[in-house]
């Protein structure tokens, strides 16, 4: 039975070859872009973000090149409210947010298996770097071959039926690999470099973007020590993120850390590098990935995306929250980031850190 597939293309190498090989494997191919947002209207270089208009002809050249039909989905309304707004409430609120966990969730998962769903098709493709294996009818999330480039963490929110309909071609390969078939295949975005910043962002710079988005000025504060002492002056809440140490304008004769934020006090309380640890924390909005997860396990945990997982325990409270001990204390635990869970290569589970 002819098996039909929407890839989501981003315009870069992964993606593009992810496309290409699911042609190889005999499926009927479409390639998508999602319009998640203007340029112009954001103010962004278009050279230093996805989802521009040269990134929508850089897929559009690799589509034809595979002879397989091209759309683009405009998600821009969908995108500014799950995505934009949740990034900007998550600041204004006092913590640090996750956008690329949530526009997996909310646009690569939701609305493209909406037009799945409406065009009769079978399965969504991406390129992300993980695996999803079919054992006894329950689909697992798995990490990639390629550990250095593995995503599972920002895919921990994916349900059973979703998983069921995704196709993650890259798992199996490393990025060199990926990048060696593209140029084999005369790909024009081959040697085209990875995104690294939140797209909507790429200067990094946070806090000049939610002011020129909101239209508000956030008035300046006090940093206080862990006893609640005032040691100095903060420039506005957004600006800061729990384990910061550059940007604080202000010389302690010591290094000093963000090591949290009251929002309705409008302080930026600061502590040393060795009061940043902690070994608890809790985490709401939890999904898990596994059957019947039992009501305490051993784990390994991840608390961002660029570290190696931690040795852990897990305890599912009656409200559906879960609290997570390690056996170290961690660095930096911030609110609004995901915890996500492992045995082994195996995704269990991760939540949103409360």
């Amino acid at each position: 039975m002819d098996k039909k597939v929407i890839i989501a293309m981003s315009g870069g190498v992964d993606s593009s070859v992810a496309a290409f090989l699911m042609t190889q494997e005999g499926f009927t191919c479409i390639g998508a872009t999602m319009k998640l947002y203007d340029n112009d209207n954001l103010n962004i270089d278009s050279e230093k973000t996805c989802c521009s208009l040269d990134d929508i002809e850089d897929a559009r050249s690799v589509a034809r090149r595979l002879s397989m039909p091209y759309y683009v989905f405009n998600f821009k309304d969908e995108f500014d409210e799950k995505v934009i707004k949740k990034f900007i409430k998550t600041y204004e609120t006092g913590g640090t947010p996750n956008p690329c966990i949530d526009c997996n969730r909310y646009l690569k998962f939701a609305k493209l298996f909406e037009r799945m769903n409406e065009l009769g098709f079978d399965y969504v493709v991406t390129g992300h770097y993980a695996k999803i294996e079919e054992k006894n009818g329950w689909f697992y999330l798995k990490k990639a071959a390629d550990f250095t480039k593995d995503q599972s963490y920002v895919l921990y929110s994916l349900t059973q039926e979703q998983l069921s309909h995704i196709k993650l071609p890259l798992g199996e390969y490393t990025k060199t690999e990926i990048r060696r078939i593209a140029e084999k295949q005369g790909f024009l975005n081959a040697k085209k470099r990875d995104s690294q910043d939140i797209c909507f962002v790429p200067d990094g710079d946070y806090a000049s973007f939610i002011e020129r988005y909101t239209g508000k000025s956030y008035p300046m504060g006090d940093f206080v020590d862990i006893n609640g002492k005032p040691i100095g002056r903060h420039q506005g809440i957004i600006r800061y993120t729990n384990g910061q140490r550059k940007g604080l304008g202000v010389s302690f004769g010591q290094p000093m850390y963000v090591a949290g934020k009251n929002i309705e006090k409008n302080t930026v309380t600061l502590c040393t590098n060795e009061q940043l640890f902690s070994d608890t924390l809790t985490a709401q909005d939890f999904n898990w990935l596994i059957p019947n997860p039992p009501s305490e396990l051993k784990c390994k945990a991840r608390v961002r995306y660029n570290m190696k997982e931690q040795d852990a325990s897990a305890f599912i409270q009656n409200n559906g929250e879960v609290r997570v001990v390690f056996d170290e204390p961690q660095r930096a635990i911030t609110k609004g980031q995901a915890v996500v869970l492992y045995d082994g290569d195996t995704v269990l589970g991760g939540g949103t850190i409360k």
